[in-house]
């Protein structure tokens, strides 16, 4: 009852703007056909900014054992360069805010779990917690 509680709080005060800011980077990153790893990625950190209190991000190898390989660390560091940083530092700016108020710590906290997402988005996926 409470994560739903969080979501709904979390969708009304700012999640649905995220969430669609993420879905619209995704879909313009779709129409270059360079930007399509990180399009996947971008529309799976949309889904957990929508809805993010229940589940978990599951970084990449930590499911199954095998890492992302090069490949992965290279599109992971072109997506800092170009695009990463910015975006985590917005999402750190707005954690900090919101944990200003003791109320609104639950939600820093996953701001900062979006920052953290926003560095390094290809190979993590996101799960329901158990």
């Amino acid at each position: 009852m409470i994560r739903l509680i969080l979501n709904i709080l979390w969708f009304i005060l700012g999640g649905w703007i995220s969430g669609l800011l993420w879905l619209f980077g995704g879909a313009v990153l779709a129409l270059t056909v360079v930007g399509l790893p990180w399009s996947f990625a971008a529309w799976r950190i949309a889904s957990y900014s929508f809805w993010p209190f229940g589940r978990e991000v599951v970084w990449g190898g930590e499911a199954d054992g095998k890492g992302i390989g090069c490949f992965g660390v290279g599109l992971n560091i072109i997506w800092f360069v170009f695009a990463g940083w910015y975006i985590a530092l917005s999402h750190v700016l707005i954690a900090f805010a919101e944990a200003i108020t003791i109320i609104g710590i639950p939600f820093a906290l996953k701001d900062l779990e979006l920052a953290k997402l926003a560095l390094a988005p290809v190979g993590a996926t996101i799960r329901d917690k158990p």
